[in-house]
């Protein structure tokens, strides 16, 4: 028997204390200099005593963040110091504490991916965008794709798959033409890399509740990895992915730019 959907787990909070900052930055120049400045000015410290880290680089050090502070409560407002800033807010050094009192704060759930190598060894990861599998030669991989215990795809002749949260559709499965998903969405995106056969299957929406497993058929002819975020395993033999269910990190945006608005404006742009 299917469970009863749960209440959604993107939500809006009330504004947190930001009397005491902790500044994390990338290795770049710009973002060096900009912490510098920003500590001189508003006091830096440490994370552990922190009411909200501010993250200083682009998405790459924003994911990371996410990630080193999952489960900690802490909610992380980042700036673009970086090339891509999705997951950023506009930097400016001027108006910090009174933008970081406005902002609007979200609680996104990771997906918690299980995967088995050709060893029978288990490896466990979170991923806030997506968990991806990837063929490792030239030759196509081949997948069995079941949802909540039922095979819904026999096979899947492809260069990959990717499942995607709302916070991950506009990234790396954006680029491989799967839908862009509301923040505050539901849903959990399955979508094909480069499907050959079926050829016209386009993916699936599932809500996210839903227990992913993909068996890897032929695997050791046709090798394939798995990563979840930036954690990679080679040669996997079978994977499981589902939303975590006690897991949370918290990401904060301008309250006049949030993320349902950035999300919308991808939705019109394509």
């Amino acid at each position: 028997m299917n469970q009863s959907p749960p209440l959604p787990d993107a939500e809006h909070y009330q504004p947190v204390s930001t009397e005491r900052i902790a500044f994390v930055a990338s290795d770049t120049d710009e973002a060096q200099k900009a912490r510098l400045e920003l500590s001189h000015r508003y006091g830096n410290v440490p994370a552990a005593d922190a009411d909200v880290i501010v993250a200083l680089g682009g998405d790459g050090l924003m994911l990371q963040t996410l990630h080193r502070f999952m489960g900690s409560g802490k909610p992380i407002y980042g700036m673009n110091r970086g090339s891509v800033g999705f997951l950023m807010n506009e930097y400016r050094d001027n108006d910090l504490k009174e933008r970081l009192a406005k902002a609007d704060t979200t609680t996104i759930r990771p997906l918690e991916m299980t995967a088995t190598d050709e060893d029978g060894n288990n490896h466990k990861a979170l991923a806030i965008n997506e968990v991806s599998l990837l063929r490792q030669t030239s030759q196509a991989a081949r997948l069995r794709i079941s949802v909540d215990g039922r095979v819904r795809l026999e096979e899947l002749i492809c260069d990959g798959i990717i499942v995607a949260t709302p916070a991950g559709s506009t990234a790396y499965n954006l680029s491989a033409h799967g839908p862009i998903l509301p923040i505050t969405a539901q849903l959990l995106a399955l979508t094909p890399i480069s499907a050959f056969r079926p050829r016209r299957w386009r993916g699936a929406l599932l809500p996210n509740w839903a227990r992913v497993d993909i068996e890897i058929l032929d695997a050791a002819k046709r090798p394939v990895s798995a990563s979840a975020d930036h954690t990679e395993i080679r040669r996997v033999t079978h994977v499981t992915v589902r939303e975590s269910s006690d897991t949370q990190g918290v990401i904060m945006f301008d309250s006049d730019h949030g993320w349902d608005e950035r999300i919308l404006t991808e939705m019109f742009r394509y």
